[in-house]
Protein backbone atom coordinates (compact mmCIF):
# COMPACT_ATOMS: atom_id res chain seq x y z
CA UNK A 1 0.00 0.00 0.00
CA UNK A 2 1.69 2.99 -1.13
CA UNK A 3 2.23 6.15 1.46
CA UNK A 4 -0.25 8.39 2.21
CA UNK A 5 0.75 11.63 -0.31
CA UNK A 6 0.20 14.80 0.90
CA UNK A 7 -1.96 17.22 -0.70
CA UNK A 8 -2.05 20.90 -0.56
CA UNK A 9 -4.72 23.11 -1.73
CA UNK A 10 -3.99 26.53 -3.45
CA UNK A 11 -7.20 28.40 -3.42
CA UNK A 12 -8.17 28.64 0.56
CA UNK A 13 -9.67 31.92 1.57
CA UNK A 14 -9.69 34.32 4.37
CA UNK A 15 -10.47 37.69 5.29
CA UNK A 16 -8.01 39.07 7.57
CA UNK A 17 -8.68 42.38 9.91
CA UNK A 18 -7.52 44.89 8.17
CA UNK A 19 -9.22 43.97 4.94
CA UNK A 20 -12.46 43.66 6.72
CA UNK A 21 -12.02 47.21 8.40
CA UNK A 22 -10.95 48.42 4.97
CA UNK A 23 -14.19 47.08 3.43
CA UNK A 24 -16.10 48.91 5.97
CA UNK A 25 -14.87 52.13 5.11
CA UNK A 26 -15.42 51.76 1.52
CA UNK A 27 -18.82 50.94 1.74
CA UNK A 28 -18.08 47.14 -0.23
CA UNK A 29 -20.71 45.74 -0.44
CA UNK A 30 -21.53 43.18 2.79
CA UNK A 31 -21.86 39.61 1.41
CA UNK A 32 -20.69 36.87 3.26
CA UNK A 33 -17.65 36.31 0.39
CA UNK A 34 -16.23 39.74 1.58
CA UNK A 35 -16.94 38.53 5.56
CA UNK A 36 -20.41 39.95 6.41
CA UNK A 37 -23.03 38.13 7.96
CA UNK A 38 -23.24 35.55 10.74
CA UNK A 39 -23.33 32.51 7.73
CA UNK A 40 -20.99 29.63 7.92
CA UNK A 41 -19.65 31.35 5.20
CA UNK A 42 -18.82 34.36 6.56
CA UNK A 43 -17.90 32.90 9.96
CA UNK A 44 -15.44 30.57 8.14
CA UNK A 45 -13.83 33.60 6.49
CA UNK A 46 -12.36 35.38 9.59
CA UNK A 47 -11.78 31.50 11.02
CA UNK A 48 -7.33 30.67 11.06
CA UNK A 49 -7.52 28.94 14.01
CA UNK A 50 -8.24 25.26 15.36
CA UNK A 51 -11.75 25.35 13.75
CA UNK A 52 -10.32 25.81 9.99
CA UNK A 53 -7.47 23.25 10.90
CA UNK A 54 -10.45 20.47 11.61
CA UNK A 55 -11.88 21.62 8.78
CA UNK A 56 -8.42 20.63 6.77
CA UNK A 57 -8.01 17.26 8.54
CA UNK A 58 -12.03 16.76 7.42
CA UNK A 59 -11.43 17.61 3.73
CA UNK A 60 -8.02 15.87 3.88
CA UNK A 61 -5.94 18.69 3.22
CA UNK A 62 -2.21 18.89 4.87
CA UNK A 63 -1.82 22.60 3.52
CA UNK A 64 -3.64 25.65 3.03
CA UNK A 65 -1.90 28.20 0.81
CA UNK A 66 -4.15 31.43 2.61
CA UNK A 67 -5.19 34.26 0.06
CA UNK A 68 -7.47 37.49 0.35
CA UNK A 69 -11.42 36.88 -0.74
CA UNK A 70 -11.73 38.13 -4.00
CA UNK A 71 -11.42 40.85 -4.63
CA UNK A 72 -8.77 41.25 -2.04
CA UNK A 73 -7.69 45.00 -1.78
CA UNK A 74 -7.95 45.62 -5.49
CA UNK A 75 -11.48 47.49 -5.63
CA UNK A 76 -10.19 50.01 -2.59
CA UNK A 77 -9.33 53.39 -3.56
CA UNK A 78 -5.56 53.54 -4.64
CA UNK A 79 -4.17 55.59 -0.84
CA UNK A 80 -6.19 52.61 0.58
CA UNK A 81 -4.93 49.55 -1.07
CA UNK A 82 -1.51 50.39 -0.67
CA UNK A 83 -1.40 50.39 3.21
CA UNK A 84 -3.97 47.64 3.57
CA UNK A 85 -1.81 45.23 1.42
CA UNK A 86 1.08 45.50 3.12
CA UNK A 87 -0.98 45.48 7.09
CA UNK A 88 -2.68 42.16 5.46
CA UNK A 89 0.41 40.84 4.17
CA UNK A 90 1.74 40.76 7.69
CA UNK A 91 -1.26 39.34 9.44
CA UNK A 92 -1.06 36.87 7.08
CA UNK A 93 2.71 36.31 7.68
CA UNK A 94 1.50 36.18 11.16
CA UNK A 95 -0.80 33.28 10.79
CA UNK A 96 1.45 30.97 8.77
CA UNK A 97 4.19 31.56 11.79
CA UNK A 98 1.45 30.49 14.00
CA UNK A 99 1.80 27.02 12.23
CA UNK A 100 4.12 26.95 9.54
CA UNK A 101 3.49 22.88 8.80
CA UNK A 102 -0.21 23.86 8.15
CA UNK A 103 -0.23 27.25 6.40
CA UNK A 104 1.31 29.02 3.59
CA UNK A 105 -0.13 32.24 1.98
CA UNK A 106 -0.05 34.59 -0.94
CA UNK A 107 0.81 37.77 -1.09
CA UNK A 108 -2.08 40.29 -1.37
CA UNK A 109 -1.26 43.19 -4.35
CA UNK A 110 -2.00 46.83 -4.40
CA UNK A 111 -2.37 47.13 -8.30
CA UNK A 112 -3.99 50.15 -8.23
CA UNK A 113 -0.48 51.11 -7.88
CA UNK A 114 1.99 49.70 -10.25
CA UNK A 115 5.22 50.92 -8.53
CA UNK A 116 3.64 50.04 -4.86
CA UNK A 117 2.54 46.91 -6.92
CA UNK A 118 5.49 45.27 -7.30
CA UNK A 119 7.44 46.79 -3.99
CA UNK A 120 4.95 45.05 -2.16
CA UNK A 121 5.38 41.49 -4.06
CA UNK A 122 9.02 41.89 -3.91
CA UNK A 123 8.43 42.49 0.13
CA UNK A 124 6.30 40.02 1.05
CA UNK A 125 8.55 36.97 -1.08
CA UNK A 126 12.38 38.83 0.24
CA UNK A 127 11.29 39.33 3.83
CA UNK A 128 7.85 37.58 4.70
CA UNK A 129 8.92 34.15 2.61
CA UNK A 130 5.63 34.17 0.25
CA UNK A 131 5.89 31.96 -2.18
CA UNK A 132 3.45 33.80 -5.01
CA UNK A 133 0.46 36.28 -5.10
CA UNK A 134 -2.70 35.83 -5.48
CA UNK A 135 -4.58 38.54 -8.40
CA UNK A 136 -7.93 38.88 -9.21
CA UNK A 137 -8.29 39.94 -12.95
CA UNK A 138 -8.99 43.56 -13.52
CA UNK A 139 -7.85 46.55 -11.50
CA UNK A 140 -11.24 48.94 -12.02
CA UNK A 141 -11.91 48.70 -16.13
CA UNK A 142 -8.19 47.64 -16.59
CA UNK A 143 -7.33 44.06 -17.66
CA UNK A 144 -4.70 42.24 -16.16
CA UNK A 145 -2.88 42.71 -19.68
CA UNK A 146 -2.63 46.15 -18.82
CA UNK A 147 0.85 48.14 -19.18
CA UNK A 148 0.60 49.10 -15.69
CA UNK A 149 0.82 45.62 -14.81
CA UNK A 150 4.22 45.07 -16.40
CA UNK A 151 6.46 46.18 -13.58
CA UNK A 152 4.65 43.94 -11.03
CA UNK A 153 5.06 40.82 -13.97
CA UNK A 154 8.90 41.62 -14.64
CA UNK A 155 9.05 41.39 -10.70
CA UNK A 156 7.04 37.94 -10.15
CA UNK A 157 9.35 36.28 -13.33
CA UNK A 158 12.93 37.78 -11.39
CA UNK A 159 11.84 36.36 -8.21
CA UNK A 160 10.54 33.44 -10.10
CA UNK A 161 7.11 33.19 -7.43
CA UNK A 162 3.66 32.04 -9.36
CA UNK A 163 0.89 34.38 -9.57
CA UNK A 164 -2.91 32.87 -8.93
CA UNK A 165 -5.37 34.86 -10.56
CA UNK A 166 -9.03 34.61 -8.98
CA UNK A 167 -11.73 36.45 -10.76
CA UNK A 168 -14.24 38.68 -9.99
CA UNK A 169 -17.46 39.93 -10.84
CA UNK A 170 -17.74 41.26 -14.73
CA UNK A 171 -18.17 44.82 -15.50
CA UNK A 172 -21.16 46.77 -15.07
CA UNK A 173 -21.85 46.95 -18.87
CA UNK A 174 -21.82 43.10 -19.06
CA UNK A 175 -23.80 42.65 -15.82
CA UNK A 176 -26.35 44.58 -17.47
CA UNK A 177 -26.01 43.40 -20.78
CA UNK A 178 -26.12 39.50 -20.10
CA UNK A 179 -27.14 39.18 -16.71
CA UNK A 180 -29.86 41.58 -15.50
CA UNK A 181 -33.67 40.81 -15.56
CA UNK A 182 -32.97 37.47 -14.03
CA UNK A 183 -33.99 37.93 -10.66
CA UNK A 184 -31.85 35.86 -8.12
CA UNK A 185 -30.54 34.02 -11.01
CA UNK A 186 -28.93 37.03 -12.26
CA UNK A 187 -25.93 37.63 -9.76
CA UNK A 188 -25.55 33.74 -9.84
CA UNK A 189 -24.87 33.66 -13.06
CA UNK A 190 -22.71 36.50 -13.21
CA UNK A 191 -20.11 35.21 -10.75
CA UNK A 192 -19.76 31.85 -9.79
CA UNK A 193 -22.38 29.99 -12.25
CA UNK A 194 -20.43 30.70 -15.17
CA UNK A 195 -19.93 34.47 -15.48
CA UNK A 196 -16.31 34.72 -13.18
CA UNK A 197 -14.67 32.44 -15.61
CA UNK A 198 -15.57 33.88 -19.00
CA UNK A 199 -14.32 37.37 -17.49
CA UNK A 200 -11.38 35.78 -16.35
CA UNK A 201 -10.61 33.35 -19.24
CA UNK A 202 -10.96 36.46 -21.68
CA UNK A 203 -8.44 38.05 -19.56
CA UNK A 204 -5.77 35.34 -19.74
CA UNK A 205 -6.46 35.50 -24.09
CA UNK A 206 -5.45 38.81 -23.64
CA UNK A 207 -2.51 38.70 -21.68
CA UNK A 208 -1.71 35.98 -24.83
CA UNK A 209 -2.04 37.59 -27.25
CA UNK A 210 -1.03 41.14 -26.19
CA UNK A 211 2.07 40.02 -25.41
CA UNK A 212 2.74 39.58 -21.90
CA UNK A 213 4.06 36.25 -21.93
CA UNK A 214 6.67 37.18 -25.05
CA UNK A 215 7.83 40.23 -22.85
CA UNK A 216 7.90 37.81 -19.76
CA UNK A 217 8.47 34.06 -21.19
CA UNK A 218 9.06 33.01 -17.60
CA UNK A 219 6.28 34.23 -15.69
CA UNK A 220 3.66 31.84 -14.49
CA UNK A 221 0.10 31.67 -13.68
CA UNK A 222 -1.45 29.64 -11.87
CA UNK A 223 -5.40 29.35 -13.67
CA UNK A 224 -8.25 27.93 -11.44
CA UNK A 225 -12.08 26.71 -11.72
CA UNK A 226 -10.05 24.16 -14.22
CA UNK A 227 -8.94 26.87 -16.43
CA UNK A 228 -11.56 29.56 -16.42
CA UNK A 229 -13.11 28.56 -19.73
CA UNK A 230 -9.96 28.63 -21.92
CA UNK A 231 -8.58 25.38 -21.64
CA UNK A 232 -12.48 23.91 -23.54
CA UNK A 233 -12.04 26.06 -25.97
CA UNK A 234 -8.52 25.81 -26.77
CA UNK A 235 -8.35 23.99 -29.85
CA UNK A 236 -11.09 26.50 -31.73
CA UNK A 237 -9.44 29.80 -30.74
CA UNK A 238 -6.03 28.28 -31.66
CA UNK A 239 -7.52 27.75 -35.22
CA UNK A 240 -7.83 31.70 -35.57
CA UNK A 241 -4.72 32.22 -33.78
CA UNK A 242 -2.94 33.22 -36.48
CA UNK A 243 -4.54 36.42 -36.47
CA UNK A 244 -3.18 37.59 -33.20
CA UNK A 245 0.63 37.40 -34.88
CA UNK A 246 1.89 35.65 -31.29
CA UNK A 247 5.51 34.28 -31.26
CA UNK A 248 4.15 30.76 -30.87
CA UNK A 249 1.20 28.45 -31.29
CA UNK A 250 -1.45 29.46 -28.06
CA UNK A 251 -1.73 25.62 -26.92
CA UNK A 252 2.43 26.29 -26.35
CA UNK A 253 1.79 29.63 -24.33
CA UNK A 254 -1.14 27.87 -22.38
CA UNK A 255 1.13 24.82 -21.35
CA UNK A 256 4.44 26.88 -20.62
CA UNK A 257 3.23 29.76 -18.58
CA UNK A 258 -0.24 28.19 -17.49
CA UNK A 259 -0.90 25.74 -14.49
CA UNK A 260 -4.29 24.46 -13.62
CA UNK A 261 -6.43 23.78 -10.57
CA UNK A 262 -10.07 22.68 -9.76
CA UNK A 263 -10.94 25.20 -7.36
CA UNK A 264 -13.27 22.43 -5.64
CA UNK A 265 -15.46 21.77 -8.24
CA UNK A 266 -14.97 17.87 -8.29
CA UNK A 267 -15.39 16.92 -11.91
CA UNK A 268 -14.09 13.52 -13.11
CA UNK A 269 -14.85 14.87 -16.71
CA UNK A 270 -12.80 18.28 -16.08
CA UNK A 271 -9.86 16.41 -14.25
CA UNK A 272 -9.54 13.84 -17.10
CA UNK A 273 -9.97 16.54 -19.40
CA UNK A 274 -7.30 18.75 -18.01
CA UNK A 275 -4.82 15.83 -17.82
CA UNK A 276 -5.09 15.20 -21.57
CA UNK A 277 -4.41 19.05 -22.69
CA UNK A 278 -1.89 19.72 -19.82
CA UNK A 279 -0.40 16.76 -18.21
CA UNK A 280 -0.38 15.67 -14.99
CA UNK A 281 2.73 17.58 -14.23
CA UNK A 282 0.99 21.04 -15.21
CA UNK A 283 -1.49 20.12 -12.63
CA UNK A 284 -2.34 21.74 -9.16
CA UNK A 285 -5.11 21.54 -6.04
CA UNK A 286 -7.33 23.57 -4.30
CA UNK A 287 -10.86 22.95 -2.74
CA UNK A 288 -12.25 27.20 -2.74
CA UNK A 289 -12.54 26.47 1.23
CA UNK A 290 -15.30 28.19 2.72
CA UNK A 291 -16.96 28.18 -0.26
CA UNK A 292 -17.60 24.12 -0.86
CA UNK A 293 -17.28 23.49 2.48
CA UNK A 294 -20.17 21.60 4.28
CA UNK A 295 -23.55 22.75 2.83
CA UNK A 296 -26.30 20.62 1.99
CA UNK A 297 -27.27 20.23 -1.77
CA UNK A 298 -29.67 22.61 -3.35
CA UNK A 299 -28.24 25.78 -1.64
CA UNK A 300 -24.71 27.08 -1.16
CA UNK A 301 -22.17 25.82 -2.11
CA UNK A 302 -22.52 23.80 -5.45
CA UNK A 303 -20.13 21.11 -4.18
CA UNK A 304 -19.09 20.08 -0.86
CA UNK A 305 -15.32 18.84 -0.25
CA UNK A 306 -16.30 18.00 3.64
CA UNK A 307 -15.89 14.35 4.91
CA UNK A 308 -12.73 13.29 3.44
CA UNK A 309 -14.38 14.39 -0.22
CA UNK A 310 -11.53 16.75 -1.31
CA UNK A 311 -9.05 13.86 -0.51
CA UNK A 312 -10.90 10.79 -1.75
CA UNK A 313 -11.42 12.90 -5.51
CA UNK A 314 -7.47 12.87 -5.96
CA UNK A 315 -7.22 9.67 -4.42
CA UNK A 316 -9.86 8.21 -6.70
CA UNK A 317 -8.75 9.78 -9.85
CA UNK A 318 -7.12 7.50 -13.01
CA UNK A 319 -3.69 8.40 -12.72
CA UNK A 320 -0.78 6.28 -10.79
CA UNK A 321 0.31 7.14 -7.28
CA UNK A 322 3.15 9.15 -8.65
CA UNK A 323 1.19 11.34 -10.77
CA UNK A 324 -1.36 12.13 -8.09
CA UNK A 325 1.29 13.18 -5.91
CA UNK A 326 2.54 15.24 -8.30
CA UNK A 327 -1.04 17.16 -8.10
CA UNK A 328 -1.30 16.97 -4.88
CA UNK A 329 1.99 18.42 -4.16
CA UNK A 330 5.19 18.05 -6.12
CA UNK A 331 3.80 20.36 -9.04
CA UNK A 332 3.45 23.15 -6.18
CA UNK A 333 7.01 22.36 -4.76
CA UNK A 334 8.75 22.36 -7.45
CA UNK A 335 7.00 25.66 -8.99
CA UNK A 336 7.58 27.44 -5.84
CA UNK A 337 11.16 25.85 -5.78
CA UNK A 338 13.38 28.62 -6.97
CA UNK A 339 11.48 31.58 -5.41
CA UNK A 340 13.83 33.92 -3.75
CA UNK A 341 13.33 33.58 -0.23
CA UNK A 342 14.17 35.51 3.24
CA UNK A 343 18.17 34.75 4.34
CA UNK A 344 18.39 32.59 7.10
Amino acid sequence: MPDRFKIIGLEETVVVPSVFAAYQRAGSPRTPARGFGDSPVAKNLHEVGEQRLAHMDDQGIDVAVLSLSSPGVQDLPEADAVAVARDANDELAAIVASRPDRYQAFAAIPTRSPAAAAAELERAVAELGFPGAMLYGRTGDKPADHPDNDELYATAERLGVPLHFHPQTPVRPVLDAYYSDLGAMGPILAGPGIGWYYDLGLQYLRMIFSGVFDRFPGLQVIAGHWGEIVMFHLDHVGFFAEAGGQRQPLADYWRRNFWVAGSGTNSPRYLRWTAEVMGTDRMLYSTDYPFTYGFRPGGFPYVDTSNGAARSFLENAPFTEDQKADIGHRNWERLTARAERPAG
